[in-house]
């Protein structure tokens, strides 16, 4: 019975030392080679200290992930902001002696005993060794705890007011470019001020973002060259493309090994004949939910842009800073959040895209189709719409010099009808201004206000023209300068063109039928010149989307003369539309107490406006001025 027992507790002992060996042993593989259950385990960032070490995964070629060594250096506080801390690691093993931190790495997750602690997203710059910092995964988690929800049409909303904007300024609405500085984070703002002369003796020893590598494929380097400065103002590294164009494809099918810890992710901006994507990398799967980068990427709050795996062609060494060449692999999922601690995706869903179609002419009379779609945010759709026409003008006719560009097109939008194009640019950079034509009223509408404001899609017809094709407004004349009220006077229009020909058009004006005794303005000029002439220059407030639309396909155009009779009268803008020569009971009502929105009283002039058809392909220019004398 002894022997029995003594057998018995040997046999409990032994089956304790080998349980405790699996458990050594599963630690250390799990250390080296954290599967998805072991990055579920997190370690608080209260149980982390210096002299702890861990392993961190990254892929550095294709597209599976591999180790590298990790050393706790310690906690900093109060970083990248108030109630905040970074973990601070020292970098080594496997492939980081050749790369140093490298852009694109950003999100790598590290474990410490197989429980994750966060993702590498700092660095200093200029370092002679691989230091980093790391974002812990709690706050990560913190971060995306809860999630903005978004329309019936799978669109984030954008920026909700009931009524949409106060007012849309005549300025805003004769715009021919669009610009935008993003979204700027805080690490990226950090970053641009240490670039900056007074902090430049300083700049390798602040702690900033590692940068974000955004991969352009299709865009041509003249364009690419305008955006720039303004894409490494806002910590993102333009790289030129690898793999070519991304596909536009629907979704793939997820399965247990997509996007899993340190896995190589791709945010796509762009994707079709163009193609536009960030590099990152997967901190944590947890089921559906993926969180990567460990920094933002533009801050831009709630997001609707694909996510996508990728394979990395190669990390590139640098003195300067190394980068990973990621191509853009099969879209996934959706991105949802883009906040200050990371981006956060879900797989299995896509997001809603701005679909572009864009037939160009070229001055050669060849016709080149290209097909694409942009992302649906009210920053980055206009700027994303600006590079990607403006190269495919470039990438196929001069970037700079006379030049003369027609557009032709619409911009679908959710108000259900379009925003019609149909603008001519003749100058020395028509092509910017071509592109910008179409980015400024995407903009407006984007940034409208309106819950529903949305862009469902572009089309556009370019045509090229080598030099500048512009008819200048040389001479008006009218048949007689006495009439009476109702009668119809002729006006003679002459244009001349750069080859010293006379374009001659005549215009009836009738005279109206209230006109008192006195001097009417007849004033005769291009679109531009009308809207600075115009006695009325001030904001409109458009109560609908729709409104707004209509009002930008008001606009008038370049390559058109317009006719605009001006005589002072009381009168008043009501929303988006100008109501000259109101009666005074009219003017008393809208100025009553009683009435509401939209009502800006004004000595409106101009009761009728015509439009002169000018021969194609000509862009006019100049303004005169003709009185005419009514007499009873």
């Amino acid at each position: 019975m002894k022997m029995k027992t003594l057998l018995l507790l040997l046999l409990v002992a032994l089956c304790g030392r080998t349980a405790h060996a699996q458990n050594i042993v599963a630690t250390k593989a799990s250390e080296a080679k954290p599967s998805a259950v072991s990055a579920t385990h997190i370690m608080p960032l209260a149980e982390i200290s210096a002299g702890q070490r861990g392993t961190g995964r990254t892929v550095f070629s294709g597209t599976e992930p591999e180790d590298f060594d990790v050393e706790i250096l310690g906690v900093l506080d109060g970083f990248p902001g108030p109630r905040q801390s970074a973990i601070l690691a020292r970098l080594s093993g496997g492939q980081i002696g050749r790369t140093g931190v490298f852009a694109g790495m950003s999100g790598s997750p590290v474990f410490i005993e197989g429980r994750l602690i966060g993702a590498v997203a700092f660095t200093f710059p200029f370092v002679k060794e691989p230091i980093a910092g790391i974002t812990p995964i709690e706050l990560m988690l913190a971060s995306f705890a809860t999630r903005n929800a978004t329309d019936a049409s799978g669109i984030a909303p954008v920026k909700p007011v009931a009524s949409g904007r106060n007012s849309i300024t005549l300025e805003e609405l004769t715009a021919s470019e669009w610009r935008s500085d993003l979204k700027s984070a805080t690490p990226a703002a950090l970053f641009a001020a240490a670039s900056a002369p007074a902090l430049a003796s300083l700049a390798g020893q602040q702690l900033t973002t590692i940068q974000t590598p955004l991969v352009f494929n299709g865009i041509s380097a003249d364009a690419l060259a305008l955006f720039a400065p303004q894409l490494q103002a806002n910590g993102l590294m333009p790289v030129a493309g690898a793999g070519g164009a991304a596909r536009i494809t629907p979704l793939a099918k997820v399965t247990e090994n997509t996007l899993q810890p340190g896995a190589s992710v791709s945010v796509q901006l762009v994707r079709g004949d163009y193609s536009i994507a960030a590099s990152g990398t997967v901190t944590l799967r947890d089921g559906e939910k993926i969180y990567a980068f460990g920094h933002p990427f533009l801050s831009a709050g709630s997001a609707r842009m694909p996510m996508t795996e990728s394979s990395v062609v190669t990390v590139v060494p640098s003195a300067n800073n190394s980068f990973k060449l990621a191509a853009p692999g099969a879209m996934v999922g959706t991105i949802e959040q883009d906040r200050s601690t990371g981006i956060y995706g879900k797989l299995g869903t896509a997001p809603q895209m701005v679909p572009v179609k864009i037939n160009l002419r070229t001055s050669r009379n060849q016709t080149q189709t290209y097909t694409f779609e942009v992302a649906h945010d009210e920053a980055l759709t206009p700027l994303l719409l600006n590079l990607t026409i403006l190269s495919t003008i470039t990438g196929s006719e001069r970037s700079f010099g006379n030049a003369t560009i027609s557009m032709r097109g619409r911009i679908e939008t959710s108000a259900g009808e379009a925003v019609q194009i149909d603008r001519r640019f003749a100058s020395f950079n028509a092509a910017a201004l071509a592109a910008g034509s179409i980015a400024a009223p995407a903009g407006l509408v984007l940034n409208s206000g309106f819950t529903s404001a949305a862009i469902r899609g572009v089309t556009l017809d370019v045509e090229a023209t080598d030099g500048k094709q512009i008819a200048t407004l040389d001479a008006v004349a009218l048949d007689r300068d006495r009439v009476r009220p109702g009668e119809t006077v002729n006006l003679n229009v002459a244009l001349r063109t750069p080859a010293g020909e006379t374009l001659t058009e005549r215009v009836p004006i009738e005279i109206p039928t209230d006109a008192a005794p006195g001097s009417l303005t007849l004033f005769v000029g291009d679109g531009a010149s009308l809207n600075r002439f115009s006695a009325f220059g001030g904001s409109y407030n458009p109560r609908t989307l729709l409104e707004l639309v209509r009002l930008i396909n008001d606009v008038p155009r370049n390559d058109r003369l317009y006719v605009r009779m001006f005589r002072t009268a009381a009168g008043a803008i009501v929303g988006a539309r100008e109501l000259p020569g109101l009666p005074p009971s009219i003017l008393a009502t809208l100025s009553s107490e009683r009435a509401t929105g939209g009502f800006t009283p004004t000595a409106l002039a101009g009761n009728e406006e015509r439009e002169i058809k000018t021969p194609a392909p000509y862009v006019v220019s100049g303004q005169q001025v003709v009185t005419i004398n009514v007499v009873r």
